[in-house]
């Protein structure tokens, strides 16, 4: 009878440490969280090294902050039960001068975390910090000349990151330093790719890595799966996450409202140097623009105070998909809606004068 006891009592503490260590992942993103389907290899490397997860997701291509909160990301950060909450902003909106960011990113990061932690409140949110695009975002540098370099728009996505992170009571997975030390020391591993945005798969394993790291607080010289690497390849990759990553993870990790700001990034010998000079670059001007009427059935006309304003507009649907582009010509436009499900949509601008952005009801 005792050892019977002994042998349930042993059972019943195994089925508890398996419990803890099981974790159920929401991720929130786009394209750059679809591509390669990173949850299931997030879910892979944590299984190879012994841990139980679970995942669901949300990650409509090109979908923003703003659109992921009228959309279903909403509906599932509400059903709870989540233990992280991983967000990942459109791969160039943190990079944006500072006004336009905080208009159109920070708001809209502060209302996905309370959100999380008030439908799951023993959960954690988890900002994605993604990488600059290989060669810098050429197109935007018109506006914002410190795109115009890789350096420039990835530390400009560090600085947002960490901004959203620490003002928001989350915590930070760093892929976009594990990019950066990888391109710095082991450029034969290409992290892109031919669009010089998207991740290869040595791209996404390296996220995968980093996020196993984030979320179990592991090594990642645990993780066996090695996705479809070869072997000196993903040791490679998984050293640099331990050494960017796990090297440092009391630095990435949510603070619980902490105010010590005596920690340091000491991943990447540059940060301070090159985020310290793009701080006080001027701010892109904001459109004002109108749309009438709103809500609408058929039809809508986009009206600008710039009656020369050259540019493009994008609208997304409320899952973030691009449902029409037309080119800005003069400062009004009929935009039809025909086809179109009712719903809320996103507008926005780009001209040579700034950007703006806002809100299309159909009906």
């Amino acid at each position: 009878m005792k050892k019977a006891i002994i042998l349930i009592s042993l059972m019943a503490m195994a089925f508890a440490t398996m419990a803890q260590n099981s974790k159920k992942v929401l991720f929130i993103g786009n394209s750059y969280t679809d591509v390669n389907n990173l949850p299931q290899l997030v879910k892979d490397a944590s299984e190879s090294a012994g841990e139980r997860l679970t995942f669901g997701s949300n990650t409509p291509g090109g979908c923003t902050f703003a659109q992921h909160c009228l959309n279903q990301s909403m509906d599932l950060i509400r059903q709870g039960g989540w233990d992280v909450v991983v967000l990942q902003e459109q791969s160039q909106y943190p990079s944006f001068p500072q006004g336009q960011v905080e208009q159109e990113v920070f708001p809209f990061a502060t209302q996905l975390v309370d959100a999380v932690y008030a439908n799951n409140p023993e959960g954690e949110a988890m900002f994605y910090m993604t990488w600059g695009r290989k060669n810098g975002d050429e197109r935007n540098a018109i506006y914002f000349p410190v795109l115009g370099t890789y350096e420039g728009m990835d530390s400009m996505l560090y600085e947002r990151y960490m901004y959203m992170a620490r003002t928001n009571d989350a915590s930070v997975c760093p892929v976009g330093r594990v990019w950066r030390y990888l391109r710095n020391n082991n450029p034969e591993i290409e992290l892109y790719q031919s669009d010089d945005s998207h991740p290869t798969m040595a791209g996404s394993y390296a996220a995968a890595c980093s996020f196993f790291t984030m979320i179990y607080h592991r090594t990642p010289t645990d993780i066996v799966f090695r996705a479809d690497l070869n072997e000196t390849d993903a040791t490679t990759i998984r050293e640099a996450v331990k050494n960017v990553v796990y090297n440092n993870l009391s630095f990435w990790l949510r603070q619980n409202g902490a105010s010590d700001t005596t920690q340091t990034d000491t991943t990447q010998t540059d940060t301070t140097q090159v985020d310290t000079t793009v701080v006080n670059i001027p701010t892109m001007r904001q459109l004002t623009c109108s749309v009438y009427p709103n809500p609408a059935q058929s039809q809508v006309v986009i009206s600008l105070s710039d009656n020369n304003a050259q540019g493009q507009a994008v609208l997304f649907d409320p899952r973030g998909q691009a449902v029409r582009q037309f080119a800005i010509n003069g400062n009004n436009h009929t935009l039809s809606l025909t086809g179109l499900a009712a719903g809320i949509y996103t507008l926005t601008i780009t001209t040579a004068e700034g950007r703006g952005i806002g809100r299309i009801v159909v009906q």
